[in-house]
Parts: structure tokens; sequence; C-alpha cells
């Protein structure tokens, strides 16, 4: 391949040509007017013609000039798109995109992030929460935590732990039941349920794996287990409590177990890693950390 001029001698020139104005130019590129009158000359000499008419005023690009200034123009957009693509391409590199469930984001992953910051500060997790109890490997997700059995076929998938799960309250509310000899039927009862969370269950469904009867006490409900749980930390009712989401709020003094509740379903949570995020050294590092902090 022919010698190449500097690059910028036709990033000076690209200037020119554009602004049509080698004092414009000067000031666009912060440089001295003479600067810019070097740079063309030696262009000049390195292509062999004139590039700018100066017999003109304003001078004019000469024939050659144009066919110069058509291909630098061409060619810089094509080395500037091309570099903001690589440059996206990295970022994008350094980043992850995690799905799960509101609670499971607000109650167990978002307060451990630090942590993973602190071992990988290059990297950028993002967290997305949709309406759903089973978060999907949609496009642009990389992983998926998911509450279940495992037996997904859209990934790779690891177990990270089983699931327990035990009525919780506010500890005065649950020691004034107790006080008064209230069963755990009778007891007020805060339940979670839209049609978006079938697959968690409900304090029916409890009560039949704890071996107790149907809930018979009053009964209120919300569509989003943030709002249940904070309900349950204001005295309303019990909420069925998942170690996941409220263990950290059960070790704080915000919610107390009811004694003997607890039922293992069966269940747990699964890390799916999606075939997109497999290629991406963000998304193994982030698979590293979650077995790391729930072996």
């Amino acid at each position: 391949m022919k010698r190449l001029p500097p690059l910028r001698l036709l990033a000076t020139f690209e200037e020119i040509a554009r602004l049509g104005s080698m004092r414009e130019a000067a000031a666009r590129l912060n440089v001295t007017r003479p600067a810019i009158t070097q740079a063309l000359k030696a262009l000049e000499d390195h292509v062999g013609v004139a590039l700018l008419d100066r017999t003109t005023r304003p001078a004019r690009l000469t024939e050659a000039g144009q066919q110069l200034a058509r291909a630098t123009r061409e060619g810089l957009g094509i080395i500037s798109g091309t570099i903001d693509e690589i440059q996206t391409s990295a970022g994008q590199e350094q980043q992850l995109t995690i799905a799960c469930t509101v609670g499971m984001a607000t109650h167990w992953l978002m307060p451990r992030l630090s942590n993973f910051y602190a071992q990988h500060p290059q990297l950028v997790v993002n967290v997305q929460a949709p309406p759903t109890d089973l978060p999907a490997l949609a496009p642009g997700i990389d992983v998926a935590l998911r509450y279940g059995t495992g037996d997904w076929s859209d990934g790779k998938t690891w177990k990270l732990f089983n699931e327990v799960v035990c009525p919780v309250g506010q500890p005065a509310l649950i020691a004034r039941l107790l006080e008064a000899g209230v069963d755990l039927e009778e007891a007020p009862l805060i339940q979670v349920a839209s049609a978006e969370t079938p697959h968690w269950a409900g304090w029916t469904e409890y009560m039949a794996m704890a071996g107790r009867g149907r809930p018979r006490g009053p009964t209120q409900t919300f569509d989003n287990y943030v709002q249940a749980i904070q309900a349950a930390r204001d005295g309303r009712g019990l909420v069925l409590g998942w170690r996941s989401i409220t263990d950290e709020l059960v070790r704080e003094g915000h919610l107390r177990p009811w004694p003997g509740g607890e039922v293992d379903p069966g269940f747990g949570y699964h890390a799916t890693l999606s075939p997109q995020g497999a290629a991406k050294a963000a998304t193994h590092a982030f698979i590293d950390w979650l077995k790391q902090i729930t072996a």
C-alpha cells in the first residue's frame, strides 16, 4: 500500500474543506492560522498537486482538492464510526443485565451487589424486575434469577440455595397473637396474588404443606411482595416469608417468624445463564460470585 499522509494532515484538510475557510478551521481545531497553512502545504507536497486555489477570494478547493475532500470525509467517517462501534462493544462487554423478581432484587440482590462491585469495580450490573414471578431470558437478559425446580431449557442453570417458607410478622403482633392463644389459621394474613405470580404458594397451599387447616382469619391482598412486606412490618398481619427475602429483616428485628412455622416446599433459587450471556466474561464473573456467596 502506498504510504499515506499523516492522519493529522488529513483531519486538518477535512476541516478546511468542510468549513471553507482556513481561519475558521484554525479556530475549530484551536491552532494558529500559520499552523493550518503549514499543514495544508505539507499535504499538498505529499499529494504532489495544489489542493486549494489561492488565486480566488475566498480560496476554493481545486478539482483535486474536491476529490480528496470527498475521500477524506468518507474515510474519516468510516474510521470514526468503527471506533464508536468498538467502544460501544467494549462497554457492553463490561456490563451485564440480570432479571429477577422485584422482591428478590430489593431484599436479596441489591444489598449484596456492593460486595460484587468491590471484587469487580470495572463491571456494571443492570437489574430488571419484570412483573412476572418467573423472569424469562428475554433478549438483552444475560442471567435470570428464578425460583422453581431448575428444569428450564433456555440456558445453563445452577442451583443457588434451597428456599424455605415461614410466616413472619411484626414482633409485637406475633407476641400478642401468641399471648392470646390465636392459632395461625385464625391470624390476620397478608396475601400476595396477581396474574403474574402463579408460581409462588399462597396461604392455602402453605397451610396444606404445614398440615394445618384452611385460613379463617381476616386477609388483605396485595399484588406486590414489597408492599406486602411493608404491610407486615407495619403490623397489618402475617405474610409468608421466603428465606431469600425476609431472613435479613428477621435478623434485624423488623420481622419475627411464627414459631414452628418453617416449611420446605422442595423448590429453590437458581441462576440461568442465557446463550448471549455465555459469550461475555462479565456474566461468568457474576455467576462465579453468586456461587461464592451462596456456597
